[in-house]
């Protein structure tokens, strides 16, 4: 019998593993080739004692990790498919499959994570592996370590996944600046540390009143008070990192920023439709036309999940299992509150503009360590129940949330079954929608999760982003933008 070892939870982790939000991470894996499930099994019983998180269950008071023995067979799941389940397609089924998991817990009397194998033929794939686990085992950067530590370049089967490229954290001191004499640079000094502690004190001001009182408008996209109980479905999309690279070489911005921006134009785009059929209907089937069927002053505002580490490039999973590593595995980001601009504009880099002066003035601000610091503290003081609350109440009264992680630049393989995509998403959230992206091998995935009782319709919100995408290369193409772009 093993040795019972106990650990504690990182406070992240003890709120997302708190049985009032039970926040899970669920990863849609497409493969090129069907799934041997005796490999993965084989796999799993030589690896997952190597990772004390997949062979540890909570505690009863969910404080603390309890190293336990596993059966693997319990945590991969095969199950029969029907012929006949499938005739309208592969892709129906296990979107409806994966749906269907959101309603069934994890079981809490062992490590709390599971592996579905669907040997399905999908839009884009051969076959999907469904991993499935409570998001206080680890954030979307430590997942990723996880699955470069267990794959293979498809290129060269004999060497690891290592395709990430290095990441290091902007200065916001200008290389023309740090040549200037010492006055002007004190005086930039000066300056920067005002807007520093002015825009963390208007947003934790706004970060408490959002946890009070503060609410998003309501839209169409944002959900009700049961919301966090209803199945949820997922879709995702494959567009262009290129086109992505190109649109940041050309405007001197980031992937982020980018990102951002498309994200802002495409939500625009998709409301304003809402709006114009919600506007139809109520006049008896009459069809106007509308240019712009947006109310004034929506208040629309997104969750950013923002990485807390110290090194935020990737580092190999044994160097992150190291005690005290400055990239280390498990929940160590936070978050910020992005208001971002519902408007129908007729330039489209003007979400993009506005995209990228938001997220510049998020550099300037402690807002994420502070809130991650107050979680912390809340725990202490108030307890799990009463900081779940409170954490809960911030996330209803806001209306998405949006994440980025980076993957590998290049194809990957899982003992000789090549990754056609990496979808990753959660439940167990208060919001209708949730964006998440992910680069994977020349493109970015775009992931939407929904309730669909509140979005029915969520290929339509990719058919903006993918349509926004094009815009703005067209756009930049045409002013000569891109040409320089190109060069970079």
């Amino acid at each position: 019998m093993k040795n019972e070892e106990e650990e504690p939870l990182s406070p992240m982790a003890r709120v997302f593993q708190s049985p009032d939000i039970d926040l899970c991470a669920i990863i849609n894996i497409g493969f090129k080739t069907k799934i041997n499930p005796d490999v993965v099994l084989d796999a799993l019983k030589q690896n997952v004692y190597k990772h004390p998180r997949f062979s540890s269950k909570l505690s009863e008071n969910g404080e603390k990790w309890i190293e336990t023995e596993v059966n693997v067979e319990d945590h991969v799941i095969v199950p029969y498919i029907d012929p006949e389940d499938i005739c309208e397609g592969g892709q129906s089924f296990v979107d409806d499959y994966i749906s269907r998991l959101t309603l069934i817990p994890l079981d809490r009397s062992r490590p709390l994570w599971d592996i579905h194998i669907l040997n399905v033929k999908t839009s884009y794939a051969e076959a999907v592996g469904v991993i499935r686990f409570n998001h206080a085992l680890a954030d979307g950067m430590s997942f990723i370590s996880l699955v470069l530590a267990c794959t293979h370049k498809t290129s060269n089967p004999d060497m690891l996944s290592t395709a990430i490229p290095s990441v290091k954290r902007r200065s916001t001191v200008s290389h023309s600046l740090k040549k200037t004499g010492w006055f002007l640079t004190a005086i930039f000094t000066i300056g920067s540390t005002m807007r520093l502690i002015w825009n963390t004190l208007v947003d934790m001001f706004l970060l408490f009143a959002t946890m009070l009182f503060l609410k998003d408008t309501k839209t169409p996209l944002k959900g009700g008070a049961n919301v966090r109980s209803n199945p949820k479905t997922f879709y995702h999309r494959n567009i262009s990192l290129d086109d992505i690279k190109l649109i940041k070489n050309a405007m001197n911005m980031t992937i982020n920023d980018v990102l951002l921006g498309i994200t802002q134009a495409a939500l625009s785009s998709y409301l304003n439709r809402r709006y114009e059929h919600e506007n139809n209907n109520e006049e008896d089937g009459v069809l106007t036309s509308y240019t712009n069927n947006l109310p004034d002053r929506i208040r629309f505002r997104a969750g950013c999940t923002v990485n807390l580490r110290s090194d935020i490039g990737f580092k190999p999973l044994a160097e992150m299992m190291v005690k005290d590593s400055k990239c280390r595995w498990g929940n160590y980001f936070s978050f910020i509150i992005l208001p971002l601009s519902i408007s129908l504009e007729t330039d489209p880099l003007v979400y993009l503009n506005k995209s990228k002066a938001m997220m510049a003035r998020t550099k300037h601000s402690y807002q994420a360590a502070l809130t991650y610091f107050l979680i912390k503290i809340s725990l202490k003081v108030l307890g799990a129940k009463a900081t779940t609350s409170l954490f809960n109440q911030h996330l209803m009264n806001i209306t998405t949330c949006v994440s980025n992680v980076m993957g590998p630049m290049e194809e990957i393989s899982f003992n000789g079954h090549p990754v056609a995509y990496i979808s990753p998403s959660s439940y167990g959230h208060s919001h209708a929608l949730l964006i998440h992206y992910t680069s994977y091998a020349g493109e970015m995935t775009i992931t939407i999760t929904v309730d669909p009782t509140v979005i029915p319709d969520p290929h339509k919100i990719c058919d903006d982003m993918e349509e926004s995408l094009k815009t703005m290369k067209a756009v930049l193409w045409e002013r000569g933008l891109l040409k320089e772009a190109y060069k970079v």
